[in-house]
């Protein structure tokens, strides 16, 4: 369905004329109409929360393939920057699972938790920044597309509406990813997985990251749908 077709089925029609302003100045149409489809969910989203895109289904499907592969059960997650809450929400609604969601917006975390409710799912939502987060929990699926774009890079003049600290990372993209991997030892399970979305340069770095904090891990480097680097999954057992 095309972005006017968007509007014409889910704006008011007292409304369309100021939601095709908003659209040919370069606003999302996930905004004007207040949500987006995800991986056959429902989610609400303005501007406090990153729009979800589909490469993002896409790490929730690879997710979930590894899970079963892996044969990984008594599922206890952990997602790292859930924004609009979309990635727990999917698995959620797909694996017997436990999860676990954290971000350091409170506006984003409100979000997270009307599309938790919205589409019936049992999640426990945290404000807390990485850095901060503290648990006696143990968790055997860590799940995160944190921020990777470097700050300066060019990116999609849309993006601008979104939420800049859900896009731009220090340390060339990879601040995220050095903290995530550093924490997440001490409360990781035996067995676990840990999947990551990923800017297209990014791969390799975080592979010799993986294997910097966690030792003899296993790691594969995926592509997405355009054969771009995009997912990061790591595991004590071979993937």
């Amino acid at each position: 369905m095309t972005d006017i077709e968007l509007i014409k089925k889910y704006v008011d029609e007292k409304d369309q004329e100021d939601a095709f302003h908003k659209l040919k100045s370069g606003y999302p149409v996930q905004y004007i109409i207040g949500h987006v489809d995800f991986y056959d969910t429902k989610i609400l989203v303005n501007e406090s929360v990153l729009i979800p895109r589909f490469e993002t289904e896409y790490l929730v499907e690879k997710t979930i393939n590894y899970i079963k592969n892996l044969k990984l059960d008594n599922l206890n997650i952990l997602e790292i920057g859930t924004g609009s809450g979309a990635i727990s929400i999917a698995l959620k609604k797909n694996i017997d699972c436990l999860i676990e969601a954290i971000d350091i917006s409170e506006n984003a975390i409100n979000m997270a938790r009307k599309n938790a409710l919205l589409n019936n799912t049992n999640i426990s939502f945290f404000t807390t920044s990485i850095e901060d987060y503290k648990t006696n929990k143990k968790f055997n699926i860590i799940i995160s597309n944190p921020p990777y774009v470097p700050i300066g890079s060019i990116v999609d003049p849309k993006t601008k509406y979104e939420p800049q600290n859900a896009i731009f990372a220090k340390d060339n993209g990879l601040y995220f990813y050095k903290i995530i991997l550093e924490k997440i030892k001490d409360f990781l399970e035996t067995d676990y997985l840990i999947a990551f979305e990923i800017g297209d340069k990014e791969g390799e770095s975080i592979e010799k990251l993986a294997k910097t904090y966690l030792k003899n891990s296993h790691v594969k480097i995926e592509l997405d749908y355009n054969n771009y680097e995009r997912y990061v999954f790591i595991s004590n057992k071979i993937l």
